[in-house]
């Protein structure tokens, strides 16, 4: 028989398709429009990013310790709940301030399910196997935004001018329905299921019964930890660059159409869907640190072939590039939290490198956009991306050796 923890795996494929493919992502497909919607300037439609990345922030840390403590299938649930109806609301916005506001909401929702649902194979997978389950989950990613590009723009250019809007309507409903189906197949550990984990037994950090003080206590004083941190907020400061004004730089800059570049956007998304699967083995196989080093190297040459190769070819191979690695940090950073804490305390551990992370998310999309403004090219913020990531991969070097 399959062991459920292969289909709490599959289920949070669903879980980032939901929070991060549509929460998070899709957004670069709708920023276009939205812009002449709404008579947006970059900066502000990269404030609007950043609004959406504090949002993520604060509640994937707090998101963290409290499925650490009340368990991560609860806190998934309402979390995926306050996403669907802030998405639909994200409709409604007539101004800057308000799609701000929804865009805030929609990122802590975002932050309140994906930090747990990226943990959560920690406290059913042994270590051995938990890149590549950690990867599965991270598929989601992919394949929401394969759905993004494919759906959003015939949506968009459906309904005119006003297009944008229809666009979260749809992504609204969809969330708030399989939020549902998400609670029906998730559970927080194999005991629930009167299971062992799946390869084994590994031994718990902290003691018989976590609280919100003695997990964050725990977490702060692995030394680990905060090398994680100082390493993933190089991954949130230069893919989002990439992300945000993927689209807008191909249909605003280079003149593709808004359908052509939703397709090359759908194409990055269709590769990358089993880049958590591939990374996660690679970490498995090499360790985190190596793992990590070359994943930012492969994600910096995405970003150089997108600064300086400026035709459909040039732009395919770099979202092609970026699509096999899209996601391989984050998996990798997922499954090092739970080796360093363990898959008690992995939500925890993950939400405080989270901090790092969105930091550097927050940043990005703002310098990026003001980069933009000032220069009146996009090229200048991909290649900053570029050195961040460059930074990334051998700050990677300093990641604890593989064990075993």
């Amino acid at each position: 028989m399959i062991h459920y923890a292969w289909i709490i795996a599959l289920t949070g494929t669903l879980v980032t398709i939901l929070a991060h493919g549509f929460g998070r992502m899709s957004y670069s497909v709708i920023l276009p429009s939205m812009k002449d919607g709404l008579s947006l300037t970059y900066t502000q439609l990269g404030s609007i990013a950043m609004g959406n990345f504090i949002g993520y922030l604060s509640l994937a840390i707090i998101g963290g310790f409290l499925a650490a403590r009340f368990g991560g299938r609860r806190i998934i649930f309402i979390s995926l709940l306050l996403i669907g109806v802030s998405l639909f609301l994200t409709g409604f916005s007539e101004s800057f301030i308000f799609a701000f506001f929804m865009r805030l909401i929609s990122g802590m929702g975002n932050g309140g399910s994906y930090i747990p649902i990226m943990a959560l194979p920690a406290a059913w997978f042994v270590m051995r196997k938990r890149g590549l389950a950690t990867g599965i989950v991270s598929g989601g990613i992919g394949v929401g935004l394969f759905l993004s590009g494919i759906i959003l723009p015939p949506v968009i250019s459906a309904f005119g001018k006003e297009g944008w809007r229809y666009a979260w309507f749809f992504m609204g409903i969809a969330v708030f329905i399989l939020a549902f189906v998400c609670y029906a197949f998730l559970r927080n550990n194999p005991k629930e299921k009167g299971l062992s984990m799946y390869g084994g037994e590994e031994e718990q950090k902290g003691g018989p019964k976590v609280t919100l003080f003695s997990a964050f206590k725990d977490v702060v004083v692995e030394p680990e930890i905060w090398k994680l941190g100082c390493v993933y907020f190089m991954y949130g400061f230069s893919y989002i660059i990439y992300l945000t004004f993927f689209v807008a730089y191909l249909t605003k800059e280079m003149g593709v159409a808004p359908v052509a570049a939703g397709r090359i956007f759908a194409v990055l998304g269709v590769f990358s869907i089993f880049c958590g699967v591939i990374w996660g083995w690679i970490s498995d196989v090499l360790g985190r640190r190596y793992g990590s080093m070359f994943a930012y190297l492969t994600l910096a040459l995405s970003y150089v072939v997108f600064s300086f190769w400026k035709d459909p070819t040039g732009f395919y191979i770099s979202a092609i590039v970026f699509g096999i690695t899209a996601w391989s940090v984050p998996t990798i950073m997922a499954a090092a939290s739970g080796d360093a804490v363990g898959g008690r305390l992995a939500p925890a551990g993950l939400g405080f490198i989270t901090l790092f992370f969105g930091i550097g998310q927050a940043l990005g999309p703002v310098i990026g956009g003001w980069l933009k403004d000032s220069t009146g090219t996009f090229t200048n913020a991909f290649i900053l991306a570029t050195v961040v990531s460059l930074i990334g991969a051998f700050g990677s070097l300093i990641l604890k050796k593989k064990t075993q």
